[in-house]
């Protein structure tokens, strides 16, 4: 590889022309005949911070995983800081790790390592010593995220999970990245430890240069956290000729977007979607979550 390449993989000195970190080009993931993503264009500036929301099957995860560099698309490109990063070898590619931090939808630690080894396991991974100047990292990383140094020796679980969601920020801290990829911080806490993880996040992003990149359903987080605000659709129920990405701005062009599946989305409305499922003669698995008091619904049962 190019010596002026490789030093922007490992450094991340040298910015895109336009000064872009993350540039997503024509992404396409496809698995057999189920299309995922389609013609997927977006540009993410540095230091910016992007929620990317939708329903469920839309594609959201498979958009950070392919970022990431953990799923190789079926076409199209991505561009981290003007390196390609599907066009990397495996080697290149860990080196390029080193510059992402990933913070998993349910934290994703080791549980048979104690948390002071989960959260310094990348420093073990990408060859920095072990010594004085790596516990003080860790040490600082549980700091920014508000756990005390008593957690070092204990296993996941003997934490809650909220306690575990910070560890997990404070091992994509570690290295101090340049993008941060989140994939659902909030799920499956209560509202004021979810806030907590969203103060976070925000401190995170005042601390570091860092960029970030949310994948949630959580509309007060993204409405706190993101600059901008990126909703995708599934494509499968997407109309001919029509956009996978729904809307792309910021929290208050949100409101005014006129497209009813945005506005339903946000407000949690089932709307027009539950009449889908309730028409659709190939959709069984939704059928069973619906209420046979109603007539129609009970009607379509009988139907299966």
């Amino acid at each position: 590889m190019d010596d002026s390449i490789l030093s922007q993989i490992t450094s991340g000195t040298t910015a895109t022309s336009e000064g872009q970190v993350v540039d997503i080009r024509q992404l396409c993931v496809q698995f057999g005949k189920q299309v995922v993503l389609k013609d997927i264009s977006i540009r993410i500036p540095k230091g910016q911070t992007v929620a990317i929301i939708g329903e469920s099957g839309c594609g959201k995860t498979m958009l950070l995983k392919s970022i990431a560099g953990l799923l190789a698309p079926t076409s199209g490109r991505i561009v981290f800081d003007g390196v390609d990063i599907h066009s990397l070898n495996d080697m290149d590619m860990t080196r390029l790790r080193k510059r992402f931090g990933f913070v998993f939808q349910n934290a994703a630690l080791f549980d048979s390592m104690t948390i002071h080894q989960n959260v310094g396991f990348p420093l073990r991974q990408h060859g920095v010593p072990q010594g004085k100047q790596a516990q003080t990292m860790i040490l600082d990383r549980l700091a920014e995220v508000g756990l005390p140094s008593n957690v070092l020796p204990k296993k996941p679980s003997q934490l809650s999970g909220g306690m575990r969601k910070r560890v997990g920020l404070a091992r994509a801290l570690i290295l101090e990245p340049d993008l941060l990829l989140y994939d659902e911080p909030t799920t499956g806490l209560d509202p004021i430890m979810s806030d907590v993880i969203n103060e976070l996040m925000m401190r995170t992003r005042k601390r570091y240069p860092v960029t970030s990149i949310v994948v949630t359903h959580d509309m007060h987080s993204a409405r706190k956290v993101a600059d901008r605000i990126i909703m995708l659709y599934p494509y499968s129920r997407l109309k001919p000729g029509e956009k996978q990405i729904l809307f792309d701005g910021t929290s208050d062009q949100l409101d005014q977007c006129p497209d009813r599946r945005v506005q339903q989305f946000v407000h949690g409305e089932a709307g027009e979607r539950l009449m889908e499922m309730l028409s659709s003669r190939n959709n069984s698995g939704d059928l069973d979550t619906i209420n046979l008091h109603d007539p129609i619904a009970r009607n379509r049962k009988q139907e299966r």
